[in-house]
């Protein structure tokens, strides 16, 4: 924790707004999705889901493939609280809604599906499909049955590398790494994945200031020289392929 209180500080001095944007691309991406304030009536849908989850105690036992949980070390958590410590805030679910819709997503790829929060809010954009991943059994089950409504979500149960193997013959417009955080496991799933990306495609990191592990992890995926375009706004690292662009880094408060 100390260490990214000590490096949020050190984004706030460092990052900017849609003014210091020279980008056209970026600046149309920061002002029409990341600033827009409308609320869209699938908002209801996304709010509902959480509070749903918030307010359910059952208990998961889970197998954590990854790295693990910043607020706890327990096996056995309720849904409630993995909903209020783990899942995808809020403010960022919304956020997701938005950029299928504004980046026209037809096909996402997820890695780490959690409870699904994430998932449906990508899911309820326009004409998106959805393959999400969860490597622990009990967690797969329990969203597969809380997400069989919507219709445009394929889950996979798998260990995601054995997972990816199997779909990098796919082409994804958006793929979001939400799973495992750790260095070398991120940056093995990023090259593993780069084959599946096309021009306007996007990679969503989460947590690229979780360890020192994962920010190294995000400078070594700034330097690839398929990336063209990276957008860091603390939370999240995005990555663009877009090659008719110079090479540029943008820090954006969100």
């Amino acid at each position: 924790m100390k260490y990214q209180v000590s490096q949020y500080l050190k984004f706030l001095i460092r990052s900017t707004n849609q003014h210091g944007v020279h980008s056209p691309f970026v600046y149309s991406l920061v002002t029409k999705c990341f600033y827009d304030r409308k609320n869209y009536p699938a908002y209801k849908a996304i709010t509902n889901y959480r509070k749903q989850l918030i307010s359910n105690k059952e208990s998961i036992t889970i197998t954590d493939l990854g790295a693990g949980s910043h607020s706890t070390t327990l096996n056995t958590r309720s849904v409630q609280s993995i909903a209020r410590h783990s899942g995808t805030p809020l403010k960022r679910t919304k956020l997701l809604y938005r950029l299928v819709n504004y980046l026209e997503c037809q096909s996402v790829l997820e890695l780490g599906t959690s409870l699904g929060l994430s998932t449906q809010a990508m899911a309820l954009g326009n004409h998106t499909k959805i393959t999400t991943v969860e490597g622990c059994p009990s967690i797969a089950t329990f969203s597969k049955q809380h997400l069989q409504h919507l219709n445009n979500i394929t889950l996979i149960n798998s260990e995601f590398s054995s997972a990816i193997e199997t779909l990098t013959t796919n082409t994804y417009d958006l793929v979001f790494f939400d799973g495992n955080h750790a260095k070398a496991a991120t940056l093995n799933y990023f090259e593993a994945l780069l084959e599946s990306a096309h021009n306007d495609s996007v990679f969503i990191f989460d947590d690229i200031y979780w360890s020192e592990g994962m920010t190294e992890a995000w400078e070594t995926i700034k330097q690839h020289p398929k990336v063209k375009v990276t957008i860091d706004t603390f939370y999240w690292g995005f990555v663009f392929f877009r090659k008719e662009q110079v090479k540029e880094h943008f820090t954006i408060r969100i």
